[in-house]
């Protein structure tokens, strides 16, 4: 039997998984991290102890299989995309807090992009939108306010490194500074047909190529070694990196055009396999790389990004203190039969797809002393499944093709009441796999395909079995009238921030 590792950094939390060569799950740990938000809309980690915390669970994990490092053939590395962190190229050292994707510092600068180059031709560039979400108003953030950026940059000794580059560089002691294509595509830097950083991009945003990781494939080759100096105390190769939603995708199996999974964690995001051909969006999607092996052509995928989705459980529970667990919310929500009229749009980051605006902010409406906790509690719950179809209904028309079923992964599909309204508002079947942490699985995959553990992508479809399946029992008048007033929520949101 040989094992795989995979890395998976979150927004909230930092996990190590062990994997058998069969796709068995052999051991987890887990820590979770602070969240710094020194203003009003911005987001902060510490990337130090974020550093801490994967060689923790590096090292739980190990010691509950029985493993020692040198029994892994490959590290895989999955990452909250976007989150940039400014480290001294020559030690590695971090010069400030890593800037989270959820992070709206950025707006202003993003305006100010849009007198010199046009939203068609950026989407048409990278597949993107302008939002303060991806990395380059970040950067230029840093670069303009961070004294010691500044002048690490002004000595061409700094790397603006996303979450996977930062802990590849600290798994390899400094010898490996790269970013895969799927994180590179995060940046709004990246040619998105070329796979390389855009000079017209760097040449508008001011960001010298030079202070960017190396653009490598996801899959099928090794980055480097880990120091036996290290968490793992040997020299193990690294050999899959993938951003988390594409690893989720990738964890699927969503190898084929029109495969489609949605990962419910802190936010939600919800992509479909394209092919090998990007298809820039009309309906306010993301084009993105779903994946790239080494020595073949890129896979892309259309995203829909929505920033707050377990992040309003969390706020609910540990901020308002409504309820004491995950769990207890799902029993109230349970406990009543609809939300009472009651809706939730939790824009505290402004809205992501399919509206793309960053002056909203979230609402709380329908409110009627006939609302209760339960009401409030099953809102919370129906938001998120209100926010997944509207990036359904985009992804149907972006396509032309309707999707026959979701494919769903993350912690919040252990909500029962959300997966039953998913499905009721979706009017398709979810479906849940047996192994619901598909991001590990996603960059272990990447990483055995590396050193030949596994095949070629088929021969992983195997692995990938149903745990549970939720079907539509809601009728249409039913249905129409409760979109019809999430609508009407929305709008209330927008045009907030003046």
């Amino acid at each position: 039997m040989k094992y795989v590792g995979a890395i998976d950094q979150g927004t909230t939390s930092t996990r190590f998984m062990i994997f058998s060569s069969d796709g068995a799950v052999v051991s987890s740990a887990q820590i979770e991290h602070r969240q710094i938000c020194p203003k009003p809309g911005w987001v902060e980690h510490d990337a130090d102890e974020i550093w801490r915390n994967t060689c923790r669970v590096i090292s739980d994990a190990l010691d509950k299989a029985g493993l020692s490092g040198s029994d892994i053939s490959a590290i895989g590395i999955t990452n909250q995309r976007e989150t940039i962190v400014p480290i001294r190229r020559s030690d590695g050292r971090t010069l400030h807090n890593a800037i989270v994707w959820q992070d709206l510092r950025g707006s202003d600068y993003i305006e100010s992009l849009k007198a010199k180059l046009g939203e068609d031709a950026l989407k048409r560039k990278t597949g993107l939108l302008y939002s303060p979400y991806f990395s380059a108003s970040k950067i230029r953030w840093l670069l303009d306010n961070v004294k010691a950026v500044k002048n690490a940059a002004s000595d061409d000794d700094i790397v603006f490194c996303t979450m996977d580059s930062f802990i590849a560089s600290r798994l390899t002691d400094g010898a490996v500074t790269v970013t895969d294509v799927t994180n590179a595509s995060r940046y709004m830097l990246m040619d998105i047909r070329t796979l390389e950083w855009d000079s017209d991009m760097l040449s508008i945003t001011d960001i010298k190529e030079s202070y960017l990781p190396e653009i490598v494939s996801s899959t099928g080759i090794v980055y480097g070694y880990t120091s036996p100096k290290g968490p793992l105390g040997a020299s193990v190769p690294v050999a899959g990196i993938l951003g988390d939603q594409q690893a989720a995708l990738f964890g699927q199996a969503c190898f084929s055009p029109g495969e489609c999974k949605c990962t419910y964690g802190t936010g939600c995001f919800m992509l479909s396999n394209i092919g090998t051909e990007p298809c820039i969006s009309e309906n306010g999607l993301l084009t993105t790389v779903a994946y790239r092996s080494e020595g073949e052509k890129p896979v892309y995928a259309l995203e829909g990004s929505v920033a707050v989705a377990g992040a309003l459980i969390q706020w609910v529970r540990d901020d308002l203190g409504l309820v004491k667990s995950a769990k207890e919310l799902d029993e109230e929500a349970e406990s009543v039969v609809d939300s009472g009229g009651v809706y939730i749009v939790p824009a505290f980051s402004g809205l992501f797809a399919p509206y793309w605006r960053s002056d909203a902010r979230g609402v709380i409406v329908g409110l009627t002393r006939y609302a209760k906790r339960a009401h409030i509690c099953r809102a919370v719950l129906e938001a998120t499944a209100f926010q997944a179809n509207d990036l359904k209904d985009a992804m149907e028309r972006d396509s032309g093709v309707k999707i026959e079923s979701l494919k769903a992964d993350g912690g919040m599909t252990n909500s029962m009441p959300l997966m039953v309204f998913q499905a009721d508002i979706m009017q398709i079947p979810v479906i849940r796999p047996q192994i619901n942490e598909t991001t590990c699985l996603g960059a272990a995959y990447a990483a055995g395909l590396s050193v030949g553990i596994w095949k070629d992508t088929e021969s992983l479809r195997s692995y990938w079995k149903e745990q549970m399946r939720w079907l539509s029992t809601m009728d249409d008048k039913e249905r129409e009238n409760k979109l019809r007033y999430w609508k009407k929520a929305v709008s209330r949101t927008l045009s907030w921030v003046e």
